[in-house]
């Protein structure tokens, strides 16, 4: 794990945030993941967070799952900035105004200096909403993993 990001969250705030985000997965049949990254890639210079969080969304393979339902919390710790992405079997029934709400509260918390508290509140509200329109259906596995990607 990076220097940087150690100040920001310890290696026990990282497996709290995954066994959360495990938890609030039994909710939903919907897939959460959490992705830091400390800085761009110089190539990446002159992509937008949106257009970062996309490129991470595929390189996590969460363009895989059965239902296309997985979201994405992708913090970019250089920049200060970062995004929520759903998958496209989201967007017909959860609308952007629902992360946009959630990334403020998110920001809230990361203005306080309160990191883990902003990831955690995140995971439940994406959870939550996921859960209102993809409930758990009985016997799905877990189809990505829950450990926050860290780079």
């Amino acid at each position: 794990m990076t220097t940087h990001v150690k100040k920001f969250l310890p290696e026990s705030d990282l497996h709290a945030i995954a066994k959360f985000i495990g938890e609030q997965e039994q909710t939903t049949s919907g897939q959460i993941r959490v992705s830091i990254r400390q800085r761009r890639a110089r190539n990446e210079r002159g992509l937008s967070i949106e257009q970062l969080a996309r490129k991470e969304f595929h390189a996590l393979g969460m363009t895989r799952t059965s239902d296309r339902t997985g979201v994405l919390i992708f913090l970019l710790l250089e920049d200060r900035k970062f995004h929520i992405l759903a998958d496209e079997g989201i967007h017909g029934k959860v609308g952007e105004g629902t992360w946009q709400t959630i990334a403020n509260e998110i920001a809230q918390h990361f203005s306080e200096k309160k990191f883990r508290e902003g990831i955690l509140h995140g995971v439940q509200s994406v959870a939550k909403e996921l859960s209102k329109h993809f409930p758990h259906k009985s016997g799905a596995g877990n189809e990505l993993s829950n450990a926050v990607h860290v780079d």
